[in-house]
């Protein structure tokens, strides 16, 4: 065991489990933490949490759990595993989960490195883009939960931990690993506990998974986990062996979706042009939402025989998200829909469907838990950052998208490029 990942949400464990295997790193993954004696040999484990916005107290017991388990398998080095879009505000858990996993292995310094340049996703002086926008600019200022208002990364740090912040610049990054970890040494020497790296393309990442690979613990994105895997890898499985594990089998398809992402709302527009598609109403999901599961699962398996599987979806653009906010509250609507779509998962699982394509990292960890997923292989990459993955002890594969991954064909793609 080489490396073991800390991920705060289930997609986000996905997405970076995925860049390992591509990377050369035969890879595991486990939702939530194993209460049994399973033991694994991969060169990577991770453990996915569902830590991104709850509690934080809940957050860092988690997380230190997660932990203690990826020790007693072996592992040495460690990620901390968030979104490429972070979180602005003050009392998120990027900072106190970062310190609480710092104690706990003894060290005084880590990374922040949560760019992801093949998805847009970069770092510059320090602030967090999309594209050519920064990040508090875009979409990502309306999330409902973690909204990005602030994109410098050294203050949004600061707000959250209770250490010093401080950047390695793209110029520092340009002359290789070596000037790196000088860089990292003398900000040690200045007691900066958590160092922002700048992150343009690719190549920042492998210069930065080479000047990291002794590092115990980083944290960041997904896409550092490009330049670790080809450090750390041992070859013991090549990609298409990997791959072949966790590709999609199984029967009749839905495709589910509880994100308002920008990019899901494009994405959900674009498939209901494809494929039969039915909106979830949070109304009915608030009066009886067993009662109503059971009415869309029957509409499912009325359009489950088209070319393209049928589309059940909560995904609505920020107007329309403050308004049902303000109507019934942000908190009480979101559990109602995801009760609601936890419900259906289990409804059509018992009714034969087996294959799940899911969008949003929060209903894709309700949906995974709600169909008995406790580890699985991962598969094909549909888009960056999202495999398909199969189940290791049932029959069932899912596709699992953060909100803002995929192009707009994501749905469509994910079962005419991967056919049964």
């Amino acid at each position: 065991m080489r490396l073991g990942v800390i991920a705060d949400d289930f997609t986000g464990a996905t997405d970076i489990a995925s860049f390992l295997v591509q990377n050369g790193m035969s890879t595991v993954q486990l939702n939530g933490v194993p209460s049994g004696d399973e033991s694994f040999s991969t060169d990577a484990i991770l453990v996915s949490l569902k830590s991104r916005s709850c509690p934080t107290e809940q957050a860092v017991s988690d997380s230190l759990a997660a932990l203690r388990w990826l020790q007693q398998q072996g592992c040495e080095r460690f990620y901390f595993k968030y979104c490429s879009t972070f979180d602005s505000t003050a009392q998120g858990n990027i900072g106190p989960v970062t310190d609480a996993l710092l104690d706990a292995l003894g060290e005084q310094q880590t990374i922040i490195s949560p760019a992801l340049p093949v998805n847009g996703r970069t770092v510059y002086q320090g602030y967090l883009f999309v594209m050519d926008t920064l990040l508090s600019e875009s979409g990502m200022r309306h999330h409902p939960v973690t909204p990005m208002t602030d994109s410098n990364l050294m203050r949004l740090m600061e707000r959250q931990a209770r250490g010093k912040a401080g950047l390695i610049a793209s110029a520092v990054i340009d002359q290789g690993p070596e000037a790196v970890q000088a860089r990292l040494a003398a900000l040690k020497a200045d007691a900066v506990r958590y160092v922002v790296l700048d992150t343009l393309h690719e190549q920042h990442l492998l210069t930065q998974g080479a000047a990291l690979k002794e590092m115990k613990l980083v944290t960041g994105g997904s896409g550092l986990a490009i330049g670790l895997a080809r450090q750390l890898a041992s070859g013991s499985r090549d990609r298409q062996q990997a791959e072949a594990a966790g590709a999609p089998q199984g029967g009749r398809a839905v495709v589910i979706s509880g994100s308002c992402s920008t990019m899901t709302n494009r994405q959900v527009a674009a498939y209901r042009q494809q494929a039969a598609a039915k909106v979830v109403e949070v109304e009915a999901c608030l009066a009886d939402a067993q009662s109503y599961a059971l009415q869309l699962c029957d509409w499912v398996e009325q359009n489950a025989d088209g070319e393209l599987a049928p589309l059940l979806f909560a995904t609505s653009d920020a107007q329309q998200l403050q308004r049902i906010q303000q109507q019934y509250g942000a908190a009480r609507s979101s559990e109602a829909v995801e009760y609601c779509f936890a419900a259906v998962a289990r409804e059509l699982q018992a009714r034969g469907f087996q294959r799940f394509i899911v969008a949003g990292g929060e209903t894709s960890g309700v949906v995974a838990q709600t169909l008995g997923v406790s580890a699985f292989h991962i598969g094909p990459v549909i888009s960056p950052g999202v495999p398909w993955v199969r189940d290791t002890d049932q029959p069932l594969s899912l596709a699992l998208k953060s909100g803002n991954f995929g192009d707009e064909n994501f749905f469509a793609r994910a079962q005419t490029e991967f056919p049964q």
